[in-house]
């Protein structure tokens, strides 16, 4: 016999629905509670569920009504095959119509006793007969009211007969008799799956639709059929079945057309059913699986109506709160789902029906016991009428259930059809649609599963639970965050059995726990503020391992030094305490399973963790968030730095040791995805409007470091900390006990058990009242008011301090509540310490439960102490039951749950006042936020790529490399971006300090190529990361320049050590361009290998031949090839980095930018004590030539470094492009440069001259400045030797000419300098610099306004003089041209033509003769020139006399006379051409009209110091020897410019009273040229140019021949005696008529004879005897006694 098991589905485990609280966004991730299968899993499951929604609404090809006949048909069959059926008459199949049907319901009904009579013999009664004539009874059967599940088919079938449309068929009637079926305990498994199963077509064909007659009502007893169902158990399989029909049919039911009629009650039934079969151990794992994913799927459902009841009830939300509230409770209660039945069990064993049917209480019964209710049911069965079909509620509330005793088969739901007839068709019953309510119950229910600490709940029903919640919040979490109910459930109760359960070592539980928290924070976090901060705030302190980071081979520590070894939020381990017992200590093992203490986890548990970090950061604003609402809050955790250090720290390849291999990559996934984000969101526009002010913001942070660094301060030395804390105006004065109290009161960040020993003293008692006033006592007992007070310190170990402490206790108790049961304070005190002992006496662990204080004990102890009377017994009775079950204690030192309750309400208190949390979609916070976390970002990437060996790695570290670089440019965040220019130079190898050798160094010449083998190309060319680190570097510094500042330290010596191995352009610097100078001369090789000569010279023999001739010269092996390939592919790194852009960008920067590239070169000059150079490498210019295949050897002395100039070249072009930056930069450099320029001893000369150069160039750029000075620069230049000076002429002359080139101060102040011509005086003797020394000397003689002025006007004229004198030289050539014409050869032919021959190393012989002309030419040129600037010197003279404060006398001869005797000696220049041209310019200066403007004492002296000696020296033979040819002609120039000045001062001189004298010696001076013997020349000359002064002087007057009465004068007379002595006929033939002259007068001499005219060079008697000497070919005494 079955056992009495009539319980439907849902009572099967109603209790197991109730308690555990926690949710966690996520999706399910194990397939089965107790297995470990991946995420993936549960989301092909939610998968197939919405896949099943797809073939919803099916098209058929038969006829509707048809169909339903059919499935009428098909349940009855089955039940006739039933044992219970199976003698049903044949009016079950045939039925009738329904007048027939309604004629024979009304006919009176027999009674019983008729119904019962037969005859003894067996025969029928005649109404029997009749009956089985009408069909009504078979033979054995019987009628077919007597088979009410059977007849309701029946009439269904006949009430179709006339339908036409089955959707305008009245719902609740066509489903009736299935609904029979699946609540009747009398039917299979087998036929009430088949009910269900048409009832099923019904909605998926679409036979009920939207529009369907009531469907409301249907909806609502389908419900209850459906959760209500009751069948005969067979075997598991088709018990299963019927469980899966129902499942599917619900899933349809709330997803289908008429979901939202449904219910509040009717909703909650079917969730019930639902999490029953979740929860049947008993049942099939397939089942459970089905039933948990048909649970996803309405859950779905149920969730997503929250959005469209928001969207009905508007913006007032509140609406549904106040609707849900007002229906009532107790109408919507889900009871408790309990696991297999264990609330209501199954007390007695089940005989017949396997355990899956007994898991949902299918009812067995005997075949009799069947009959009988059958035959007890059948009296109402004529009462149904499907017209009048109406149901009633249960009489028992459907969300209510209770084990109540088997109900008889059928009687129930007769009962219903009968009512359900009996109700007029046109009553409708109002039925609201499920809403808030049901919602919210099942949420409650839901997160009630979770709850840790219920026994009842296992693992895989949690599982079961966080999986069901993770869709719910998947779907509407951010609805669920709206609403005050459902948002209550969510920050209180499933957060606190969420933050519980991720502590849980069950890795399905962990999994499910971490993804549901996360789906939560993600949807609902806006409401989660606090409850965020502790569940964050433990995985952090879970994750983060307390490791240093291992060095590894290759790694600069410096690289990853920005990783934080422990987090900010965790606390340093507390000082150990003298402890007094008082308080009960939790081992650590129970700590870290109850608490809130981070620890170790199992590596799987550690990888959980990660993930869900991972899948929070992957929001894009998620960390900003946490930067703005945690990081900027004081009270708050730095949440975002810490979880950007914990994904920082967990990157690196060690964390595998302590976690699993997939965390590192996971971490630094999420880690290159919160760069990602702040990368995408820099071109955004920013929005400010509803976020809080970044000023605010900024100021919040800087006071949360001042308090934590005070706090810091605190718990090591409180006096300090206070002090330091008061100094930032954190306290305001720490002199007032109640402003310190305040702040120690209010804050969490000073250690507990410090600040009880703090206030504990004597010294601190004010402090002590000050800190207790801020507590309100008001209305609470003693024992309340005390844990309160020990809740916010520890109590010291010392009993006087704790005396202390109680005695002001009691005092403020006292003063702030009523004492009704204590008589005075003394009474407060002694039993405040009796709390405290019975407080440690109740919890000591070591203390044994038999010895611990009775109640009895404890009010022993306060006999007559209040006042002299006892305490009330009940008022010691609530202390006692207090302190025993609730132990006083400090939730940071106990970890228990007793403590993470505590400390979880005071959560929620402080929830409920803290501000809400700010969701942040813009990127005003990105800068901030960056700048407290680039430096565990970038030291992870660092050492991920010094670590790493995969190209997919690789390319995600140089896109976060590049990203965090346009992140710190954007935000200017120049710390950030020299970090990560510090890092790559370093992983680059090229910026190391320690310089590289060159002294290998060897050019390979191949393929029509030239390369520089160095040590450093070698490696770096074979060092892949290398080439990689140096070229992302280069790639993201262009427009990141402005942004660089200590960068440039690195960036420059790769630089240095680029260029010093030859592999940077020397272009680079742009000096040609800028500077007007040649680029810099790179460092020769040490050898030079072309490969190409070899390969034509031969082969092996050959090779080896250079082998053995290389090793006995000792010259460096030749680079292999490798070594070769290796060069090449670092030449190509190096040419695909853009140097020359960004280089090109920095010149374009403002002034302050290129300050820090100009600092960053300085650093790399040697200091002023040390050589300059660094390198020992083989010298550059002008030592043997380089030996092609051969070796060179070393050379003393300074050697040269190339990259010293690079730096010395790069900060002049840097400090000079503006004013603003000579201003800022030129000090610094110059005082560089100056240390370069004087030392001369240690530095080499090509470095010193191009250092001359650039400090002359900063000379000019810098006039207006006083820290560069010309007269310091010519001094130092001017004291160079003459080989230094030499080697850096070229500079200096571009140096001065930058600086004379334009008008201004400084070249006045530079062309007036002495040291200026001694430098251009020395420079003008070395013949490499003459030309460029004499364009300088144009410049100056040649500018305009003049340069020329009175403190270089002698100098000028001095160095041009010199210049003339110099040309000398051409005198050589025109001598052998003379010679040449002599053979008549026309000179012109032999004119060399300037020939600019291209040559290196080899001049072809008979070119040295041509170039030697060349040059000569040239410097003949310069003479030439040089003597016409002479002159023009001229034009400045009466200036310069006019402007001078000498004497009219003085000024004239000192600035006449350098001009005249310079021009007088280059009359006297061999050069023939230079000498006709200074006898020209001479000429010209001495008939120019200024000249005589001045007294005769002046300018005539022109006669006595230019004519006359210029004559007498041209009349030496030594003179005329050096021209042989031309000298003749001077003469006669030099006589015709005599006579001609002569004449052209006549009328002038014929006023001076010297005027004969001067005349006779004009006449002497005309006497010896003519008696030369050199010529014709002047014989004929001589004699006319005198002939025409004599006419001139006679026709105005100057002299008078004695004729026509004239009387004879003593000129004429003079002038007729001189003549007359070497040319006797010339008076006669002029004056024809004049007579001798007669004889002087006794004792007077004639003049000249007595008195000689004395110029220059002697009377005229010792100018006759010079003459004889000549004519003998003597030599004539010069005037100074010396033998010209």
């Amino acid at each position: 016999m079955a056992g009495k098991n009539n319980e439907n589905i849902r009572e099967t485990g109603r209790q197991l629905a109730g308690s555990i609280g926690g949710s966690e966004p996520a999706s399910t991730r194990n397939a089965h509670p107790d297995s470990s299968l991946p995420h993936r899993a549960h989301a092909q499951e939610k998968d197939q569920v919405v896949r099943s929604e797809l073939g919803r609404h099916i098209s058929i090809a038969v006829d509707p009504v048809a169909l339903v006949t059919t499935e009428c048909i098909t349940v009855t069959s089955a039940m006739r095959k039933h044992a219970r059926w199976a003698h049903s008459s044949v009016s079950m199949i045939l039925g009738g119509g329904p007048s027939m049907a309604r004629d024979i319901s009304q006919l009176p009904r027999q009674t019983g006793q008729r119904q019962q009579r037969r005859l003894t013999n067996g025969s029928v009664d005649e109404d029997d007969t009749l009956a089985n004539r009408w069909g009504l009874r078979g033979k054995k059967g019987k009628s077919m009211q007597d088979q009410p599940l059977l007849s309701a088919f029946t009439r269904l079938r006949n009430d179709l007969r006339g339908c036409t449309d089955i959707q305008d068929f009245d719902v609740p009637a066509l489903l009736h008799p299935f609904l029979q079926v699946i609540r009747s305990s009398s039917t299979s498994a087998p036929i009430t799956s088949l009910a269900i199963v048409a009832i099923t077509k019904f909605f998926a064909y679409n036979l009920i639709g939207r529009d369907s007659p009531r469907l409301s009502l249907a909806m609502q007893l389908l419900s209850a059929a459906i959760t209500h169902c009751r069948f005969e158990a067979s075997d598991s399989a088709a018990d299963e079945i019927v469980l899966l029909g129902i499942l599917e049919l619900m899933e349809n039911m709330l997803s289908g057309p008429g979901g939202d009629l449904l219910g509040d009650e009717s909703v909650c039934e079917m969730m019930e059913t639902g999490l029953s079969m979740c929860c049947q151990t008993r049942l099939s794992e397939l089942l459970r699986r089905k039933a948990e994913m048909s649970m996803i799927k309405m859950c779905q459902t149920i969730f997503e109506r929250l959005k469209s009841l928001e969207i009905e009830a508007g913006e007032d939300i509140g609406i549904l709160e106040a609707e849900a509230t007002g229906l009532g409770g107790h109408n919507v209660i889900m009871n408790d789902i309990a696991v297999n039945g264990s609330s209501v069990g199954l007390s007695e064993p089940v005989v017949n029906g396997s355990a899956s049917a007994n898991a949902v209480a299918p009812a067995t019964e005997s075949v009799d016991d069947v009959k009988g209710i059958e035959e007890s049911s059948s009296d109402g069965a004529d009462a149904f009428s499907i017209q009048q079909a109406a149901a009633e509620p249960d009489p028992k509330p459907a969300t209510i259930i209770e084990n109540v005793e088997p109900i008889p088969p059928g009687a129930e739901k007769i009962e219903s059809a009968s009512q359900l007839q009996r109700q007029d068709s046109s009553e409708q019953v109002n039925i609201k649609p499920y809403s808030l309510p049901s919602i919210r119950e099942l949420f409650r229910v839901l997160v009630d599963l979770l709850q840790p600490h219920n026994r009842q709940h296992g693992d895989a029903l949690r599982v079961m639970a966080l999986r069901i919640i993770d869709v719910a919040l998947e779907v509407a979490g951010p609805s669920i965050a709206k609403h005050p109910s459902l948002a209550t459930l969510a920050k209180d109760d499933l957060c606190r059995y969420l933050f519980q359960l991720v502590r849980s070592d069950n890795m399905n539980l962990l999994n499910e726990s971490l993804r549901v928290a996360g789906t939560l924070l993600a949807t609902c976090r806006e409401v989660l503020k606090l409850q965020q901060e502790l569940f964050l705030s433990y995985v952090v302190s879970c994750l983060h391992p307390r490791v240093e980071i291992e060095d590894e081979l290759g790694i600069d520590p410096a690289l990853y030094a920005g990783v934080p070894k422990t987090p900010k939020l965790v606390k340093p381990s507390p000082s150990p305490q003298t402890t007094s017992g008082r308080s009960t200590p939790v081992p650590l093992k129970e700590r870290k399973r109850l608490g809130m203490e981070g620890g170790a986890r199992k590596p799987d548990a550690m990888e959980a963790m990660v993930e869900s970090i991972g899948a929070l950061s992957r929001m894009p604003s998620y960390l900003v968030e946490l930067y703005v609402n945690y990081d900027c809050e004081v009270d708050r955790y730095d949440l975002c730095e810490d979880l950007v250090g914990l994904l920082s720290r967990n990157a690196f390849p060690d964390s595998v040791r302590w976690s699993t291999t997939n965390v590192p990559p996971l971490c630094l996934d999420s880690l290159l995805g919160y760069v990602q984000f702040v990368a995408d969101r820099l071109e955004d526009e920013p929005i400010y409007e509803g976020y809080p002010n970044m000023k605010s913001l900024r100021a919040q942070r800087e006071r949360k470091k001042i308090i934590v660094k005070g706090a810091t301060k605190f718990n090591e030395n409180p006096r300090a900390g206070i002090a330091y804390l008061a100094h930032h105006d954190i306290i305001e004065n720490p002199d007032d006990p109640k402003s310190v109290a305040r702040f120690l009161r209010g804050t969490t960040r000073i250690s507990k058990s410090v600040l009880g020993e703090f206030l504990s003293k004597k010294a601190n008692e004010e402090l002590l009242r000050s800190f207790l006033d801020l507590f309100d006592f008001s209305g609470k007992r003693v024992d309340e008011a005390l844990r309160d007070l020990l809740n916010s310190f520890r109590l010291p170990g010392e009993s006087q301090l704790i005396e202390r402490i109680v005695t002001v206790f009691c005092q403020r108790y006292c003063s702030s509540t009523e004492l009704e049961d204590i008589a005075n304070e003394d009474a407060v005190f002694t039993l405040t310490y009796a709390i405290i002992m019975l407080n440690t006496d109740q919890h000591n662990p070591n203390l044994k439960k038999d010895k611990r204080m009775t109640y009895l004990d404890f009010a022993k102890n306060l006999r007559g102490v209040n006042g002299g009377s006892d305490f009330a017994p009940a008022y010691l009775q609530g202390i006692y039951d207090s302190i025993k079950s609730n132990e006083i204690i400090l939730p940071d030192e106990h970890n228990n749950k007793q403590a993470f309750d505590y400390a979880w309400e005071e959560l929620l208190i402080k929830a409920r006042t803290s501000a809400p949390l700010t969701m942040c979609d813009t990127n005003i916070f990105d800068a901030d936020m960056f700048h407290a976390t680039w430096r565990p970002i970038i030291a992870t990437l660092s050492y991920v790529f010094m670590s790493a060996t995969d190209d997919a790695v690789f390319s995600r570290v140089v896109l976060g490399f590049d990203q965090c670089a346009q992140i710190a440019a954007k935000y200017n965040i120049s710390e950030a971006l020299d970090h990560i220019i510090f890092c790559l130079s370093s992983m680059s190898t090229l910026g190391t300090t320690s310089p590289t050798n060159t002294a290998l160094n060897t050019v390979v010449q191949a393929e029509k190529r030239s390369v520089m083998v160095s040590e450093l190309a070698v490696h770096f060319g074979r060092d892949y990361k290398a080439q990689l680190a140096c070229a992302v570097l280069f790639r993201l510094i262009p427009r990141k320049e402005h942004c660089i500042q200590k960068g440039w330290n690195q960036i420059v010596r790769i630089w240095l050590n680029l260029f010093a191995n030859s592999l940077l352009k020397p272009s680079l610097s742009k000096s040609e361009e800028l500077l007007g100078i040649p680029s810099i001369p790179l460092q020769p090789p040490s050898q030079v290998i072309d490969r190409e000569q070899r390969t034509n010279e031969g082969g092996l023999l050959s090779t080896f031949g250079s082998f053995l001739s290389s090793y006995a010269a000792d010259d460096p092996p030749e680079p292999s090839e490798e070594e070769l390939e290796s060069t090449l592919c670092t030449v190509d790194c190096i040419d695909s980095c853009p140097m020359r852009r960004i280089f090109s960008k920095v010149l374009n920067l403002p002034p302050e930018g290129r300050e820090c590239l100009v600092r960053a070169l300085l650093k790399q000059l040697p200091e002023q004590s040390s050589p300059a150079v660094i390198v020992v490498r083989p010298d550059r210019p002008k030592p043997a030539p380089i030996r092609t295949n051969g070796h060179r050897s070393s050379q003393s002395g300074p050697t040269y470094d190339p990259s010293m100039v690079f730096v010395l070249e790069m900060i002049t072009i840097l400090s000079t492009r503006d004013q603003a930056s000579v201003k800022m930069m030129g000090q610094a450099v110059v005082d560089a440069l100056d240390t370069v320029v004087r030392d001369t001893a240690n530095i080499h000369p090509l470095m010193l001259s191009r250092a001359v150069f650039y400090m002359l160039y900063l000379l000019n750029a810098a006039q207006d400045y006083d820290f560069v000075r010309a007269t310091v620069i010519l001094h130092t230049i001017a004291g160079y030797d003459e080989a230094t000076l030499a080697q850096s002429a070229t500079p200096i002359l571009k140096g001065l000419s930058l600086c004379i080139l334009e008008p201004s101060d400084l070249k006045k102040q530079i062309t007036n300098m002495p040291d200026f011509w001694t430098i251009l005086n020395r420079l003008r003797q070395i013949p490499e610099a003459a030309s460029k020394t004499f364009d300088l000397l144009a410049m100056v003689v040649g500018s305009n306004p003049p340069a020329v002025t009175a403190d270089n006007y002698e100098a000028v004229v001095t160095l041009l003089h010199e210049f003339a004198m110099a040309g000398s030289i051409g005198a050589a050539i025109e001598q052998k041209r003379d010679r040449l014409a002599r053979r008549r050869e026309k000179p012109g032919e032999e004119k060399p033509k300037i020939i600019r021959p291209r040559y290196k190393n080899f001049v072809p012989p008979g070119l040295k003769l041509l170039l030697t002309i060349i040059s000569e030419n040239e410097v003949v040129d310069r003479g030439f020139k040089a003597v016409i600037m002479i002159y023009q010197l001229t034009n400045r003279v009466p200036a310069l006399i006019e402007q001078s404060h000498l004497e009219k006398q003085e000024a004239w001869r000192a600035y006449w006379s350098p001009i005249f005797e310079a021009l007088r000696s280059q009359c006297l220049n061999p050069c023939r051409e230079i000498r006709h041209q200074a006898v020209s310019c001479l000429q010209s200066s001495l008939l120019s009209p200024s000249l005589a403007s001045g007294h005769y004492k002046e300018w005539t002296a022109i006669f006595s110091e230019v004519l006359f000696p210029l004559i007498s020296r041209l009349l030496r033979p030594e003179i005329y020897q050096t021209d042989p040819v031309g000298m003749s002609d001077t003469r006669l120039q030099a006589a015709n410019l005599l006579c001609k000045v002569f004449l052209h001062y006549l009328t002038l001189l014929s006023e001076w009273e010297g005027m004969l004298d001067l005349w006779l010696r004009i006449l002497d001076v005309l006497d010896r040229l003519m008696n030369s013997g050199q010529g014709d020349n002047l014989e004929e000359a001589v004699p006319e140019s005198l002939k025409n002064i004599l006419l001139v002087m006679a026709g105005d007057g100057y002299i008078e021949p004695p004729v026509d009465g004239r009387q004879r004068t003593q000129m004429w007379d003079e002038t007729v005696k001189r003549v007359d002595r070497f040319l006797p006929e010339l008076i006669g033939e002029i004056f024809p008529k004049i007579k001798e002259p007669p004889a002087p007068p006794p004792g007077e001499q004639p003049m000249g004879e007595s008195e000689n005219i004395k110029g220059g060079d002697g009377a005229v008697d010792e100018q006759r005897e010079d003459q004889t000497v000549a004519e003998k070919g003597g030599e004539v005494p010069n005037d100074e006694g010396g033998v010209d």
